[in-house]
């Protein structure tokens, strides 16, 4: 009978193409990894309760009533936190590539713009350059509502870092498939457009959702001129009600789960790419 069951097996095997022992193998790999993340999953589930419990424990304790009433207020602002970070990733996007051109750019008058964009962004704190959008600019008759002044402040800084990372990705592209084109007869502004930037824009996809995913988080200064994102919802509700605790932790749960969300969608997109290019 054992004798019968080996055979069995090994018959079971042949037919698959795989030996036995190989499907024995992954099957104890799969074991392992479930394994891993049920107990990935529990210490942080046993994290997150122990850290509400002394949070619930505090001096005033955690007003449940105020987080159910107001979440749905304060959770709306989610919306716009997401809406003002998509629309500043893609102005962002485009002053990189302008920035990275300039700064590969041997013409000096082109080169010196870029890099005194990129040094000049580099070298003041986000918030202030946030007021000057909204404020600033409506001295010299420039009047900005405060989305778009706070969405044009986030481009325009995050735009100055990722000019460096279109630059390393522009210069990583092959030096050969440029001259290749070229001795096809193609022109340098085709060879720019049509074979450098879509090699570049792969090499910095990766980079480019690390900077949108800080976005979401640093969007939270627009609230300084009054854009009813995520935290002025949360200031909004707190403040009145005495409860600026609460919402604070609210708000911070919500910035969290965005996060979360965006960076594994940044994790599936990025394997895509792994696949891709194998």
């Amino acid at each position: 009978m054992a004798y019968g069951h080996a055979s069995s097996d090994i018959g079971q095997g042949a037919s698959d193409g795989r030996d036995p022992i190989v499907d024995q193998i992954i099957r104890s790999g799969h074991q392992r990894q479930l394994t891993f993340r049920a107990q990935f999953a529990i210490t942080w589930l046993i994290l997150i309760v122990g850290i509400v419990y002394l949070l619930a424990g505090g001096r005033r304790g955690l007003d449940g009533d105020f987080i159910v009433e107001w979440f749905p207020f304060i959770l709306g602002g989610a919306a716009t936190t997401v809406a003002i970070s998509g629309i500043a990733i893609v102005g962002a996007v485009v002053l990189a590539i302008f920035g990275a051109m300039g700064r590969l750019s041997v013409n000096p008058w082109i080169n010196g713009t870029a890099s005194l964009y990129v040094s000049l962004v580099r070298g003041t704190p986000l918030l202030v350059q946030i007021f000057f959008a909204y404020y600033a600019l409506a001295e010299v008759g420039l009047v900005l509502p405060g989305i778009v002044a706070g969405t044009a402040a986030l481009a325009f800084n995050y735009g100055a870092y990722m000019t460096e990372v279109f630059r390393a990705g522009i210069q990583a592209v092959p030096r050969g498939q440029r001259e290749a084109a070229r001795a096809l007869g193609m022109r340098e502004r085709v060879v720019f457009w049509r074979i450098v930037i879509p090699q570049a824009f792969r090499i910095v996809t990766p980079a480019i959702g690390n900077e949108f995913i800080a976005m979401l988080k640093d969007s939270s200064l627009v609230f300084v001129i009054g854009v009813g994102e995520l935290l002025w919802r949360a200031q909004a509700a707190g403040r009145p009600n005495v409860r600026i605790f609460e919402a604070l932790l609210v708000a911070a749960l919500v910035y969290w789960i965005l996060t979360i969300i965006f960076t594994l969608f940044q994790e599936r997109l990025e394997r895509r790419m792994a696949r891709a290019d194998r």
